[in-house]
C-alpha cells in the first residue's frame, strides 16, 4: 500500500539533492506543474484527477502520492477519484487494477488526515 506522507517524505531529501545539481531543470518543471494544474477551462480539481489517473497508468508511487494529496486538497470526492481511476483501468488494463486500488487508498489516507 502507498502511504503518501511516507513516500513524499522519502523523496524529499533526494529531490533536494538533485535540485542542487540541476536547479534550472527542477525549477522549470515546478513552474510547468504550477501552470498545468492551475484553474483554467478545467478546474484544478479536474486536472488533479487527470494527473492521478495518469499516475496510475505510469505506476508511479510518488506521483500517486502527490496527486492524491492534490485531489483531496482541491475537494475531490472519493467517487470522483474512483471514476478517474476507472478511466485509467480502461486505458491501461491489468496493471491499473493493481495501481488503482493503491491510488484510492492513498487518497483516503490524505482525506482522512485532512479531516482530523
Amino acid at each position: 500500500m502507498i502511504h503518501p506522507n511516507e513516500v513524499l517524505g522519502e523523496l524529499r531529501q533526494p529531490a533536494r539533492d538533485l535540485r542542487e545539481h540541476i536547479p534550472d531543470v527542477i525549477g522549470a518543471f515546478a513552474a510547468m506543474q504550477r501552470a498545468a494544474l492551475a484553474d483554467g477551462a478545467l478546474s484544478s480539481k479536474v486536472k488533479e484527477l487527470i494527473a492521478l489517473a495518469v499516475s496510475v497508468s505510469r505506476e508511479c508511487d510518488g506521483c500517486i502520492s502527490s496527486h492524491a494529496r492534490g485531489a483531496a486538497r482541491r475537494g475531490a470526492s472519493e467517487e470522483e477519484v474512483a471514476e478517474a481511476i476507472g478511466v485509467a483501468v480502461l486505458l491501461n488494463g491489468g496493471p491499473a487494477t493493481v495501481w488503482g486500488p493503491r491510488a484510492l487508498a492513498a487518497f483516503r489516507e490524505v482525506e482522512a488526515a485532512q479531516e482530523s
